[in-house]
């Protein structure tokens, strides 16, 4: 591993723990050169997941994605970054469990939007609202009874 700061290919670890996240193991690197200290994260390397989207493009999987679904959904609701960070690992997690190497947007977004439902009304409405595509308000006031219902 190089130094951050030297760019010395020598460096030893002094310290080696599980990340908080129990998904990666976290390193504290010291140079042997010029004896500073970093720290890296060691992470499993997952199978590369392809996503199959509405039009039958084909992308690769990025998590920035949802990321950027769910805080729009989220905006000005009383939702912290680390609800929402679990949010996305929960997904992936289930996303990473079917062991395939595709995967459907549809099913993607359903598992995003039962998520999101179990963590905010509004931002559940707000999300689906995008996703469903709702094309009038009527479908949007079905939605909204559907949660009004529970």
């Amino acid at each position: 591993m190089k130094c951050p700061y030297c760019n010395h290919e020598n460096t030893r670890v002094i310290d080696s723990r599980p990340a908080e996240d129990n998904n990666s193991i976290r390193r504290r690197r010291v140079c042997d050169i010029c004896s500073k200290r970093f720290t890296t994260y060691e992470k499993v390397e997952t199978i590369p997941l392809i996503i199959i989207k509405k039009d039958n493009n084909r992308e690769a999987y990025d998590r920035s994605k949802i990321e950027a679904g769910v805080l729009r959904a989220c905006h000005k609701r009383p939702v912290g970054v680390e609800q929402i960070n679990e949010l996305i690992d929960a997904v992936e997690t289930e996303i990473f469990n079917m062991g395939e190497k595709e995967v459907s947007s549809q099913v993607i977004g359903e598992l995003v939007m039962n998520k999101v439902k179990d963590l905010d009304a509004v931002a559940y409405v707000r999300f689906a609202s995008v996703y469903r595509e709702f094309k009038d308000i009527n479908t949007f006031m079905d939605e909204l009874k559907k949660v009004l219902d529970k």
